[in-house]
């Protein structure tokens, strides 16, 4: 198989400390009227009211919606689609967390495409190019700031719903971590958690043959050698970061690092794409309303297990990235890797098992079945994936039994795999 490389990302990315007072001149260059989208508590802060000054200063019309709510209710989006449709923004700013990020991207589709946001559900659904967004995350977390994707919350579906296109892309990202300074430790545990995922599972995902088909008929292609080299650079900065930025909120190195692999995993996921982690984590945030990056972390170290007879060698770079001997075998260092991660994530108050965070022991095989039917998750795994291999990783997450996966693990590495309908 010959060497893949493939990438998306913003035409531009600013990032650093102090990078946030170009958002005024940025913003003018894409028009003369701003929709600013994010949540309450960052709209009334001292920051946000500069920001918007910034952009208001290099003449450009602000109207600012800030009432974004965690995990996006689609309702949202056709609340802020309509406020566009009266001010007729020429570009999308979408300031604060992953769901501040993910509505600027879900409304900039609306604006451009008309209808409603469930006509877009899924992936390559966006016909065109979008109002530009520019992206300025305020936690290291979701890299929705660089990724081809908009992840909702619609009632009428048990789990969350995503939108992804390459037309979602942010036409810039600003990345300042100094918008980072004094997160609250839980919230930075489970952005950091969810980074720490994204460059995971980029890094362990299926490895598809290369085709000149492939990057037109996937928004999320598999692990590749472009997409590698940010894996593993989020893996290294999340790893020797994490844990300083929860217990000292006020350290700037280990936030400026958080926050570049943070963006460097959303590079990672936003064209390798996440794997079973992640669809397992819709089903079980839907029942017990834990953070996204809390009921990922979670599952992570199971997840690297069940896949550990088909990602030796790529176990064994993540072991090294988070400072093990490379002198030591693949093997060896394969099982380090699920070790380290999940002392890194319980260092940081993740919990361990799916029964800590609260899913009802009558639903693990319901989760399992609901996580089959997020076909792009699972056909991006690196070991196939059917309801029962699902509702083994479950129950295993649920009793911390990492054990169980590998006595029945059988060696078989996957290029394709087949999944449900969704």
């Amino acid at each position: 198989m010959g060497i893949l490389g493939f990438l998306r990302g913003p035409r531009e990315v600013l990032f650093g400390p102090g990078q946030r007072y170009a958002l005024g001149t940025v913003t003018a260059s894409l028009g003369s009227r701003a929709l600013v989208c994010t949540d309450a508590r960052f709209g009334g802060t001292d920051e946000f009211a500069e920001l918007v000054r910034l952009i208001e200063g290099a003449g450009v019309h602000v109207t600012v919606f800030a009432e974004v709510l965690p995990d996006v209710p689609v309702h949202q989006v056709a609340e802020c689609a309509a406020l566009a449709h009266r001010v007729r923004p020429d570009v999308v700013v979408g300031m604060g967390g992953g769901s501040c990020l993910d509505l600027a991207k879900a409304v900039a589709v609306v604006i451009a495409h008309g209808g409603q946001a469930s006509d877009y559900y899924g992936e390559l659904r966006v016909p065109g190019p979008v109002v530009p967004v520019v992206a300025l995350p305020t936690t290291a977390g979701t890299g929705s700031e660089v990724t081809p994707v908009a992840v909702l919350t619609d009632p009428g579906r048990v789990s969350k719903v995503g939108i992804s296109s390459p037309h979602l892309v942010p036409h810039m990202a600003v990345c300042d971590p100094e918008l980072t300074l004094g997160c609250p430790p839980s919230l930075t545990a489970s952005a950091g958690a969810d980074a720490f995922s994204h460059a995971v599972e980029s890094f362990t995902a299926v490895r598809r043959t290369a085709t000149p088909e492939l990057a037109t008929e996937r928004v999320f292609v598999g692990k590749n050698a472009l997409t590698d080299t940010y894996a593993l650079l989020g893996v290294r900065l999340v790893a020797e970061n994490l844990r300083r930025a929860v217990e000292a909120p006020g350290d700037a190195e280990a936030r400026e690092a958080m926050m570049l692999g943070a963006t460097a995993g959303g590079f990672a996921l936003g064209s390798a794409g996440t794997a079973a982690a992640h669809a397992l984590q819709y089903p079980v945030g839907a029942l017990t309303h834990t953070p996204h990056g809390v009921g990922v972390g979670a599952l992570l170290p199971y997840v690297m297990e069940y896949n550990r007879p088909a990602r030796v060698p790529e176990l064994a770079a993540v072991a090294v990235a988070m400072g093990a001997n490379p002198g030591e075998s693949s093997e060896v260092l394969a099982d380090e890797a699920i070790e380290r991660s999940a002392a890194l994530l319980r260092s940081v108050g993740i919990p361990s098992t799916l029964a800590e965070i609260g899913l009802p022991s009558d639903r693990l095989r319901w989760t399992a079945e609901q996580a089959f039917q997020a076909t792009r998750l699972v056909e991006n795994n690196p070991r196939p994936l059917d309801v029962d291999a699902l509702e083994r990783i479950v129950r295993a997450a649920y009793s911390g039994d990492r054990r169980s996966l590998r006595e029945e693990a059988r060696p078989q590495a996957a290029t394709t795999t087949t999944a449900g309908v969704r």
